[in-house]
């Protein structure tokens, strides 16, 4: 069994690990990655929000991004039967990037990948982590490689950026159920023949079926296009039992989307995630912090996903880069608390998607134009903005001006 030594293990090599390793690389420090699959591989989370593009920029992967010619993003609409919202990143209240991309996570997460092993960063790809000792902040990992060999990796910290994967929280058993109600996500890829002219087609589109039931439509710049529902598990029951035979259903019983994907050729049969909403008792300890999925993941409808992945993957390796020069850290604050502010605000807003009171607002015909560039803000990721009220205040200001609504109404 062979024996490494890094400064900082990095567990998953997604949006999260790269930009904590390329923060890493930047400094000086030894970093070492480590990833169960080979890339390129299919992931969700295909809509990027403005904020994004800061720590793309800072990480130095912009450039590499850039010459993937993704599908430029400058906003999101929302729709029902018979209304319409659009939010335009152009006119967010927060100063900063106002457009971003829609991705093919395959293509995306393979190019920062690409992007940080160009900067001398390695990753052991198809390698996965059976176990890990800690002795304070200095821990032992053992991995099964590719070939089934194992191997063990000395390091004196470690960034867990394993998404989904969990591989500190499963190990050490810190999962933690989540406070939002469990739903499911039924997704595919089609070859989009009938996408509208100009901005329409390229748009990220929201179409409301129920309250508590939609639809993403997620242009691609190669002329394919991500559908998917999102909804409570027993919705997903009446439309069938193949996974095509539902979602060829559930498309053809709303009209906003019956006729744009009427016999539509999809490029892999459409797959099934389900209880994805989870939470985690800690988001560090003295020996590793957990970055994006891998410390709390809310719900696809606002698109946070990556988002958060980068702030926490920025912001972890930061604090352990001083960590390891040994400055004072404090995690709690500088850290968890952060990021927890920005969860926060995104929850909230993903209550209030699925009790109404955003449909409410978003397709109020007299909404305030301030208001709603406040609101355009937390939709384009600005969620650490504490002079935007509709940050500050979330949860009580989203009732109070639905409620509002409905009694003009």
């Amino acid at each position: 069994m062979s024996i490494l030594s890094t400064d900082v293990l990095v567990i998953g090599a997604g949006p999260a690990g790269a930009i904590a390793a390329a923060l890493l690389k930047k400094a000086g420090v030894n970093v070492l990655v480590v990833e169960k699959q080979k890339f390129p591989r299919f992931v969700i989370g295909e809509s990027l929000l403005p904020r994004c593009m800061m720590h793309l920029e800072e990480a130095e992967l912009l450039e590499d991004v850039t010459a993937m010619n993704f599908q430029k993003k400058y906003g999101a609409k929302f729709v029902t039967e018979t209304d319409s919202c659009d939010f335009n990143f152009s006119e967010n209240f927060t100063p900063g990037w106002t457009w971003t991309w829609q991705v093919q996570r395959a293509d995306f997460d393979h190019c920062l990948a690409k992007g940080i092993e160009k900067k001398g960063v390695k990753i052991m790809h198809e390698t996965s982590v059976e176990n890990v000792v800690f002795d304070g902040p200095n821990s032992t990992t053992e991995l099964k490689l590719q070939n089934g060999e194992t191997a063990s990796v000395k390091a004196k910290f470690i960034i867990d950026a394993s998404g989904y994967g969990r591989v500190i929280p499963r190990l050490l058993k810190l999962d933690k159920p989540s406070d939002l109600k469990p739903r499911n996500t039924l997704f595919t890829h089609v070859i989009d023949t009938k996408r509208p002219e100009g901005i329409e087609g390229n748009r990220i589109t929201v179409v409301v079926v129920e309250q508590e039931i939609w639809c993403w439509i997620i242009p691609f710049s190669d002329g394919s296009t991500s559908v998917g529902f999102v909804g409570y598990p027993e919705f997903f029951e009446k439309w069938g039992n193949a996974p095509e035979e539902k979602i060829r259903a559930i498309l053809a019983s709303h009209p906003k989307t019956k006729d744009r994907f009427a016999n539509v050729e999809m490029k892999f049969e459409p797959k099934s995630i389900g209880g994805y909403s989870i939470g985690t008792t800690k988001f560090f300890d003295e020996g590793f912090v957990l970055c994006g999925n891998a410390t709390e993941f809310l719900d696809p409808v606002f698109s946070s996903g990556v988002t958060f992945a980068m702030e926490s993957g920025s912001i972890a390796a930061k604090l352990t880069i001083k960590k390891l020069k040994g400055e004072t850290v404090d995690w709690d604050t500088d850290y968890v608390k952060h990021m927890e502010k920005g969860i926060d605000t995104f929850r909230a807003y993903v209550e209030g998607w699925y009790n109404g009171d955003l449909h409410k607002i978003f397709f109020s015909k007299d909404i305030n134009e301030d208001i709603k560039r406040q609101i355009c803000s937390v939709l384009a990721g600005y969620v650490w903005d504490d002079t935007n009220p509709f940050v500050v205040r979330k949860s009580r200001i989203i009732k109070t001006l639905a409620k509002v609504i409905d009694l003009q109404e």
